[in-house]
């Protein structure tokens, strides 16, 4: 069996798909297998008893948006007692950032692989701070969410329809080179994505107070095209998946207790370990005490080779999750000792516009002990909070090191 032939194939599907934004819609009608009982989350698969705080409060806030609970009480019982069950995004060809809770009317974002044909999913994205997505969920919250689900996203669907779609490997490639890396820093992004709307928005509505606050919403959030990203680097990252003998990693998700992680030639198992506490900055009256477990599928972004491994493209991000410049260069130069090749379309200004580093390969991570670097907010610890900070990350290695004896097993090296 020829190990690098396979990673050859797998990097090259996942550099070759392109995601295209080609609309919205309520999951319930679009997402695969969502069902009305049903919460998709964050990471590899959690229980209620085992999730962390921002999770517990993101569930609780999704169920009293859908009419079914009135408190996190009630939104225990009913998850405990399995008249609500809980799935990965991941399972459900879709993603969301921190908890990622995802429930049946809730508008997302679908994301057509133009190469491939497959198709993926994202919720909207709600801003900064205190946020469904880290576990916030009172009443200011939770209307801002209707607002954005019932009243943003039918106008914003027609508008993306208006417009044919959106190119998202096109968009990125451009961000990259304007100062963002795709995950933690998205300011290029959310305002070329905004641009590219906005003459469909106000097409897509006879209201033009409507189409001005929609434009000026996506406009003021610097992350408001982070999470068609996620869906974007989702769908490349599924090309990749499923290709015998691979040793690249295909997904990467945490769930604010465990981080997993699938590997392509390894099927649909989860290799997972605890997570870490992120470090970085915090907000005014916040600690590194108060901060939950990592949480978040947004690693997707890494796993397609932007977020973490393009900060030598956004040297401006240290100053939101803590460092110098130069951090942002180094951070990506080690990223290409754990990879397999250089992207072909997302390049690198500061490195003579050298491919950001694509592929992680488990037998390099195993081998070198150098383990993926990840962007990411930080959730307070307690549901109900919110963010409290932003920051830098590593996932444990201890799941690299179980998927590669499990891969050698299961192709007849052990």
């Amino acid at each position: 069996m020829d190990i690098e032939k396979a990673n050859d194939e797998a990097v090259n599907r996942m550099m070759e798909a392109r995601p295209m934004l080609v609309g919205m819609g309520k999951a319930i009608d679009v997402i695969p297998g969502m069902r009305d009982d049903l919460l998709l989350h964050a990471g590899p698969p959690i229980t209620w008893e085992r999730a962390s705080g921002p999770m517990r409060g993101a569930i609780t806030g999704a169920l009293i948006y859908e009419g079914k609970a009135k408190s996190m009480e009630e939104a225990q019982r009913l998850v405990e007692s399995g008249a609500i069950k809980l799935e990965p995004c991941h399972h459900h060809q879709s993603v969301g950032p921190m908890a990622g809770v995802t429930s049946p009317s809730m508008w997302v974002y679908v994301v057509e692989n133009k190469t491939h044909g497959n198709k993926t999913y994202s919720n909207v994205n709600e801003g900064y701070g205190k946020v469904l997505r880290y576990g916030a969920y009172s009443d200011e919250v939770l209307e801002r969410l209707r607002w954005l689900n019932e009243v943003m996203s039918p106008v914003l669907a027609k508008a993306i329809e208006l417009g044919g779609g959106l190119d998202m490997r096109n968009l990125l490639s451009e961000a990259l080179h304007m100062g963002d890396e795709g995950h933690n820093r998205n300011k290029a992004g959310s305002f070329l994505y905004t641009a590219k709307l906005a003459p469909y928005i106000v097409q897509a509505t006879s209201d033009s107070e409507l189409a001005s606050k929609i434009i000026k919403t996506l406009g003021d959030n610097a992350l408001s095209v982070l999470n068609p990203v996620m869906a974007s680097c989702k769908a490349m990252a599924d090309s990749a998946h499923g290709v015998e003998g691979s040793t690249i990693v295909s997904v990467m998700a945490r769930n604010g207790t465990d981080f997993g992680i699938r590997v392509s030639g390894l099927g649909e198992r989860w290799f997972t370990a605890p997570v870490a506490t992120p470090r970085g900055l915090y907000f005014p009256g916040f600690t590194e005490a108060d901060a939950s477990g990592d949480i978040g599928d947004s690693t997707i972004t890494e796993t397609a080779g932007i977020g973490g491994f393009a900060m030598a493209t956004a040297p401006a991000i240290v100053s939101f999750v803590s460092g110098k410049p130069k951090d942002a260069i180094n951070a990506s130069l080690e990223m290409y000792e754990i990879t397999h090749t250089e992207h072909k379309y997302f390049t690198i200004p500061p490195l003579d516009f050298r491919g950001t580093p694509t592929g992680i390969d488990i037998r390099k991570v195993v081998e070198t002990g150098i383990t993926p670097r990840v962007n990411t907010g930080i959730a307070h610890k307690e549901a109900g909070v919110g963010q409290v900070g932003a920051g830098l990350v590593r996932p444990p290695i201890e799941m690299f090191q179980e998927a590669l004896v499990a891969f050698a097993e299961q192709y007849g090296f052990a």
